[in-house]
């Protein structure tokens, strides 16, 4: 297969979606599912890595072009591991991000620092065509603690909440060039760069 030029990302997200272009480069277009009118298909999976293939495959099969899913979330260690692959509808189907995250606060409210660590956790899925059974999977994390209330108007999701401890600051305090260099995301889109330039899929420049 030669160089990608167009490649459909399985998501509605646009904030997603502008972290992967700034990723990937301007060589390669990349198209919202919805700008293709692909509806979004029903996640079953019981993991990150499922979820991602179950999207990545089924935009694929339906554009006819490359497709490239994430599924990604937030683990928090007081909460077992939660919302993890329910991040996205912890507070309900359709919830929006201020909903998520007070419900985060309210699980966690009055538990200690040391006891609020977290990971985001991303897990990207590239498929050639939608049957393709050598997928390229990548699943990388980005380790922190839930601060005690929201912080910062860049990112979105759970970016206000989470805490680098290295930074200092929560994730929507970061710039998007800082956040894409240590986040769960940036670091898998990383790797998923690579493994494409392996493949001779993407240009090595």
């Amino acid at each position: 297969m030669a160089g990608i030029q167009r490649l459909v990302f399985a998501s509605a997200n646009a904030g997603k979606a502008r972290e992967i272009q700034a990723m990937l480069g301007q060589d390669v277009e990349l198209l919202l599912q919805g700008e293709l009118a692909i509806g979004s298909i029903e996640e079953t999976g019981a993991t990150f890595a499922e979820n991602a293939l179950i999207k990545a495959r089924h935009a694929a099969l339906e554009s006819g072009l490359p497709a490239v899913a994430d599924d990604s979330g937030l683990e928090v260690d007081f909460l077992g591991g939660a919302p993890g692959i329910h991040s996205a509808r912890y507070a309900g189907n359709d919830a929006s991000d201020q909903a998520n995250l007070d419900k985060l606060l309210a699980e966690l409210d009055g538990v200690p620092v040391a006891e609020r660590g977290a990971r985001f956790r991303c897990v990207l899925a590239f498929v050639r065509y939608g049957e393709d059974d050598e997928p390229i999977m990548v699943d990388a994390s980005w380790e922190g603690r839930i601060a005690q209330h929201a912080s910062g108007t860049g990112g979105f999701g759970y970016d206000p909440v989470f805490v680098d401890e290295t930074a200092g600051c929560t994730s929507a305090q970061l710039t998007p060039a800082e956040k894409n260099s240590c986040s769960h995301r940036g670091k898998a889109l990383q790797q998923l760069r690579e493994e494409l330039r392996r493949f001779g899929l993407l240009n090595a420049a």
